[in-house]
Parts: C-alpha cells; structure tokens; sequence
C-alpha cells in the first residue's frame, strides 16, 4: 500500500471514538498547571474553571497510556515510520475555546485526519506534513477543538556544528535580540513570560504581544554539568544553568568558563555568535 493510499483509508474511518479522560475537571491538577506557568489569576479557584489551554491535559494518555487502535495520528504515524519517516517535530496547534471546563465535567475527545501532504524537502529533511483535529466534548456539546501538524521526516545525516533552535513567529523577536546583543523577553500587557507563547497568560484572544529588553542580570535557580552524552559543537563536561532574571522570568543558557556555579549565584548575560543567522543566549559569573 502507498503512503497516499494509506492516507485515504486512514482519512476515510473519521473521526475517532471518543476517548474519555482519566479524571474529571478538578482542582489539584489545575493548581500544579498554574504553578508550572506562573498564572495568579485568581478567576480559576474564584470561579471553579479550568485555564482554557488545560484543554488537552485532560485526556492525554499519561506516561504509560497507549494510542487507540482507531487513533488517526498513531496509524499515520506508523505509516510514515514504515516508509522511512522515522523522525518527527511538531509544527503548529491552533486552539479554540467554546467556554471554560468546571470543575466535576468529564471531557471527551475524538481525532480525525485532516490532510497529509508531501514529500516536501525542508530544512531537516525530506517529509510529511500530517494535519488532525482533535475535539474535545462534555457530553454531546464541543468545548474546545485543536488542529494539530506535524513534521515526519526523514532526519539528514548528522553534520558537525551546535545544534539550532527551531524559530517560529512567536520566538523571532527573542533571536532578533540576540544578534543585536539583548535579551527580550515577551511582554503582555504588564505580565512577562518567558519562553514566548501564542497566548497570554489571562487567555484573552484579542491581546498582542510585545516584548521587553532584560537587563541581563540574574541569580542561579538550579543548574546541570553535563558530561554525556555527546553535544555537538560542545566540549565536555558544560554547565547550563536556569536563572532567574531581575525581571522576574526564569531562562536557560550555558554558562561560560566554568567548571560548576551555584544555587543563588549571580550572573550577566553574554551572547555566543554561531553565525551570520544565530547568536545564542549564554551566561558569565558576575564578577
């Protein structure tokens, strides 16, 4: 069977049947998702509701959960490994929110094939791109729907050099920066978050983003001296380091010349040219 004949019988089954999440809507899971991304809005316990985003928390397989049998993106996904296609990356997820989930509703969901369109040479390699959408149910009514793209590729053979982030429209302004030698970190109205989202903190669907030049200085939060395995570019043992910025937000980096660092320590930022395209975000020992 073809890839594009193994595409039109997978499309053709529809959606999935619905698969029921392990627990309904409660407090204790959305009070470790705040926690985790630093949201204060108190309209989550005030209100009883769940954070729009959580949609897909709720019925996410869990660290040992298998894919359906009817499951579209698994029976794809083996398609695609068969033929070759055996590395992939995520491209791009667009959310809708019909209404915030309560507390007690036990959330739903179904997936179908949407398209499945390639081979289409790219930066990391000859590949598939494979589009579902994933909706999510309270009882017969949508709350909430996704559609979700993958990259399944064929990998290209390794090359010597650092590995290179993968920059989306959401996370341009933050490398812009770091060419021109500054950290910038993405500014909702007052709130900064770091990494850069699609979405501000409060939900809100008409909010742009800005961004915000960091001072630069910050303080150790928690740190790792990596001996193996192998990091192309990077001699080892290397410190990377998650530090806290003056400004409140916490990001990672190298830091420079050391052997270790410790908690609390401070630092300043620098910036380690790769090439014409890329300058990484780094750290230096404050003297």
């Amino acid at each position: 069977m073809t890839i594009e004949e193994a595409v039109a019988r997978i499309a053709a089954q529809g959606e999935s049947a619905p698969r029921l999440a392990r627990d309904p809507v409660n407090p204790a899971m959305i009070n470790n998702w705040l926690e985790a991304l630093g949201d204060q809005n108190p309209r989550y316990a005030e209100e009883g509701v769940a954070p729009p985003a959580m949609a897909q928390v709720w019925t996410m397989n869990g660290l040992h959960g298998q894919r359906a049998e009817d499951d579209p993106m698994g029976a794809m996904m083996a398609v695609l490994d068969e033929a070759g296609y055996t590395s992939v990356v995520a491209t791009n997820s667009e959310q809708n929110y019909r209404r915030l989930l309560r507390h007690g509703e036990h959330v739903a969901a179904t997936t179908r094939l949407d398209d499945v369109v390639g081979p289409k040479r790219t930066a990391l390699g000859e590949g598939y791109f494979v589009t579902t959408t994933t909706t999510w149910y309270v009882g017969d009514e949508v709350v909430a729907d996704m559609l979700f793209r993958v990259l399944k590729f064929k990998p290209k053979p390794a090359q010597s050099g650092v590995l290179r982030p993968v920059i989306s429209k959401d996370t341009e302004f933050f490398w812009e920066g770091t060419k021109a030698g500054e950290l910038r970190i993405q500014r909702w109205g007052d709130k900064l978050r770091h990494p850069p989202g699609p979405m501000p903190p409060d939900g809100d669907l008409d909010a742009k983003p800005d961004w915000v030049v960091a001072s630069g200085r910050g303080t150790v939060y928690s740190y790792v001296v990596h001996h193996r395995p192998a990091v192309p570019g990077k001699k080892l043992p290397f410190v990377i380091a998650l530090v806290e910025l003056e400004e409140g937000v916490r990001m990672l980096g190298e830091v420079l010349d050391v052997d270790t660092v410790g908690i609390g320590q401070p630092v300043q930022a620098a910036f380690v040219k790769v090439d014409e395209d890329l300058t990484l975000p780094a750290w230096r020992v404050a003297e």
